[in-house]
């Protein structure tokens, strides 16, 4: 299968799998993200809100975001690759089978890798004894 030239994103799936605080998190994300990649996106969240459009990523916001999103799929599937994205099985399964198929889990493990903090260094001062700390003031004011 090819690589997916529209993906079908299930907005409050990917909130909750994500942690994230607002549907505008996961808006400004996926955004950033088609853009990156040079594809389309489209986010459907349940419940009422304004459609925007943010780049190649347009926001829908559906009475039932998995019927949109099932209808999208049906729509988009002979033109062009699509990929749907959502936690709920019967939307993946309804999708056809022409349609790349990922969980919220799978597709931000994928787009955002754990990150790596480095230890924060210590200061010098904090791996020496106080005597030697005082040795080292001491010589820093000319002190004999």
């Amino acid at each position: 299968m090819a690589e997916p030239t529209l993906y079908l994103f299930d907005g409050f799936n990917l909130l909750h799998a994500g942690g994230f605080g607002s549907p505008d998190e996961v808006r400004d994300l996926l955004a950033g993200w088609v853009a990156t990649m040079g594809i389309r996106g489209i986010l459907v969240f349940d419940g009422h809100g304004p459609d925007e459009q943010h780049g190649p990523l347009a926001v829908r916001w559906a009475p039932d975001a998995d019927a949109l999103l099932e209808r999208l799929a049906a729509e988009n599937r002979g033109v062009e690759q699509v990929a749907v994205v959502s936690s709920d099985e019967a939307v993946r399964g309804t999708s056809g089978t022409a349609v790349r198929k990922l969980s919220s889990r799978t597709f931000l493990a994928e787009l955002v890798p754990p990150r790596h903090e480095e230890p924060a260094r210590g200061d010098l001062r904090d791996r020496l004894d106080p005597e030697t700390l005082a040795d080292l003031e001491r010589l820093r004011r000319g002190e004999d």
